[in-house]
């Protein structure tokens, strides 16, 4: 049984971390152990049921809440997949630390196999240890990892020329606003 673990830290509340996270939609946007989720609206919590594509995989299987304890820790257990080697069942399980100004977020996957993927267990662990630190950083920049602000000892920027006579301004790039939607906590990236 491979398990694997990362941490990452985030600029957020575990609030809005695990808001972000209790929505099984939103897996689909970071993990590489998640092709897709069927948007239908499911309403987060423990035993709530998705439909989700595993990478590699036609047909759709479900991915069941497994642990929901709110702002602390969740959990998403997938449902057997057969193989004619054996079968697979995935445990994505996220535990959530407040730390400083912010979230320390544990990400973990556990792969329950069975029969002849018993001998394949330590390659299903080096593809985790390889894509579980990326699928981190997706997170984190997905929840919006803000640059800390200039403190005082940095030195001010130059002022910039102003574009010569004809040439058009250099465009400002745009900050977009997060969207949010009825979520316990008011954060919903995806939907």
């Amino acid at each position: 049984m491979p398990s694997v673990s990362t941490n990452v830290f985030v600029r957020r509340s575990p609030a809005e971390v695990f808001d972000f996270l209790a929505d099984a939609r939103n897996l689909a946007l970071w993990s590489s152990g998640v092709a897709s989720v069927d948007p239908a609206q499911v309403c987060p919590g423990h035993g709530a049921v998705y439909r989700y594509r595993f990478p590699g995989r036609r047909r759709p299987h479900l991915l069941v809440c497994a642990e929901y304890d709110p702002a602390r820790r969740i959990a998403f257990r997938g449902r057997r997949m057969w193989s004619p080697l054996g079968t697979q069942v995935p445990l994505y399980s996220f535990d959530l630390l407040p730390h400083a100004d912010g979230t320390l977020v544990r990400l973990s996957v556990t792969s329950t196999l069975t029969a002849a993927l018993l001998l394949l267990a330590p390659l299903v662990a080096m593809a985790w240890r390889r894509d579980l630190p990326a699928d981190s950083l997706k997170l984190r920049e997905l929840l919006g990892d803000p640059v800390a602000p200039p403190t005082a000892a940095t030195a001010p920027a130059a002022p910039t020329a102003p574009a010569p006579a004809g040439e058009p301004e250099p465009p400002v790039p745009s900050a977009t606003a997060m969207r949010t939607a009825p979520a316990p906590h008011g954060f919903d990236y995806a939907h």
